[in-house]
């Protein structure tokens, strides 16, 4: 095993790396229950989701910790808010129709990467802006950490402003970041793991952590109402079906392509020509565990940005993700002790781990505006437009306007230009 993962090579060692597997999949254990609970809008069977949820990101993180041997872990995304309110509720599609789209897409993303376009994709990302990437995801998910507790709320004058902080959630939030940073002051190794725990224990008193009706043992829900169910080919030609399938792809492509540039970059493993190792087989494996999702019966499987937090703990191979995937089946016969962990025990990681992920803005080109500007922009869009596809949008845009109007050609490359069309196309879908 050791030599399979090359984990000394990669400064590494078993208990580090199983550790931060155990991390990883606390702090995104939350999709178990918030994807089901969105699917479920549609109409789809809230416990049958809840099992392809588990077995989809099982398979997917799977093939990343064996094949790609990356440390990171995947889940179905964002995308599950498109698929549920604007696929079936917004354009009165059924929840078939829209699972059909989804196995369409992994169709094509298998194809797109073994033709190495999607690789292509990711080296043409500018070098300032890739280093943007990993700050504008820092900032994104301290924003997401404070804004699930309440600490920054919804205003009509300002858009946002500071919530409540006397509210248990947000106390919690506080105490939380104090024992996850002393631990880490001090060098504790498992300082993540031990402070969603301990806030998770914390939050049991303070009636956050609900343990009312707690059941260990349940039995296990059936997929047949949500496994294989597609459209008819009548459905699959049309012009709506293009649309959604336009939509699933560019966001889908472009997310995961900045969650692996920012979370490659902090772990320290992208190589001095900016290129990631095996970024061809990590990409199989979202593709992968996007096509066998939609025939599980759940949404676009994407790599998570809460890798970041096994990563900070010091995992650096695929044996984190392994650990993480197996947890994952494991939550199939033990989901009520997973979903014991609410939002509040993961969000104080989730601040800490922005905190890191922010350390490449240093080396940044500031001095040259053509670099500094797409760099400011992918990194202030990403929380804003609550996006990172949006993010590497005005990022690889605003880079080929700057070196065209300044007659600095030479510096976009020839797929950087088809990137950048790519964006533009997806104003008007």
């Amino acid at each position: 095993m050791k030599s399979f993962f090359a984990i000394k090579e990669n400064g590494s060692n078993v208990r580090t790396e199983i550790l931060a597997g155990i991390t990883t999949f606390l702090t995104m254990a939350y999709i178990l229950a918030v994807n089901p609970e969105i699917l479920s809008a549609t109409g789809m069977p809230r416990d049958s989701v809840f099992m392809a949820t588990a077995i989809a990101s099982a398979i997917a993180t799977l093939v990343m910790a064996l094949v790609a041997r990356l440390p990171f872990a995947l889940a179905p995304g964002v995308l599950s808010v498109f698929f549920a309110f604007t696929v079936v509720m917004g354009m009165g599609k059924s929840w078939q129709f829209a699972l059909t789209a989804v196995f369409l897409e992994g169709i094509i993303f298998l194809l797109l990467t073994a033709l190495n376009v999607r690789e292509a994709i990711i080296n043409s990302i500018p070098a300032n802006v890739r280093k943007s990437i990993s700050v504008g995801i820092g900032l994104f998910i301290a924003f997401i950490g404070f804004q699930n507790v309440g600490l920054i709320v919804n205003s009509d004058a300002t858009l946002v402003q500071l919530g409540e902080l006397s509210s248990p959630p947000a106390l919690l939030t506080v105490i939380g970041l104090v024992i996850i940073a002393v631990l880490l002051a001090f060098k504790v190794k498992g300082a993540f793991l031990i402070g969603v725990i301990a806030v998770t224990m914390i939050g049991i008193p303070m009636g956050i952590t609900n343990v009312e009706g707690f059941k260990l043992f349940q039995p296990l829900p059936s997929m047949a109402p949500v496994f294989f169910k597609f459209v008819g080919w009548n459905e699959i030609f049309t012009l709506d079906m293009l649309v959604v399938l336009f939509t699933f792809l560019y966001v889908d492509m472009f997310d995961t392509v900045g969650t692996l540039i920012g979370v490659s970059t902090k772990a320290g493993i992208v190589r001095p020509d900016g290129s990631i190792p095996r970024v061809r087989q990590a990409l199989f494996a979202d593709a992968i565990g996007t096509t066998a999702g939609a025939i599980l019966g759940t949404s676009t499987i994407t790599t998570y940005i809460e890798s970041a937090a096994g990563v900070e703990e010091g995992g650096r191979t695929g044996l984190t993700a392994l650990v993480t995937a197996i947890l994952f089946l494991v939550a199939v016969f033990f989901s009520p002790l997973f979903l014991l962990v609410p939002f509040t025990a993961t969000a104080p990681a989730l601040i800490l781990v922005g905190v890191f992920m922010m350390s490449p803005v240093r080396e940044i080109e500031w001095g040259d505006v053509t670099e500094a500007l797409p760099a400011c922009l992918a990194i202030i869009m990403m929380p804003l437009a609550f996006s990172i596809a949006q993010g590497i949008f005005w990022g690889v845009l605003s880079y080929i306007v700057l070196k065209l109007l300044s007659g600095r050609v030479k510096d976009i490359s020839p797929i950087t230009y088809i990137v950048g069309f790519v964006f533009v196309l997806s104003l008007f879908v």
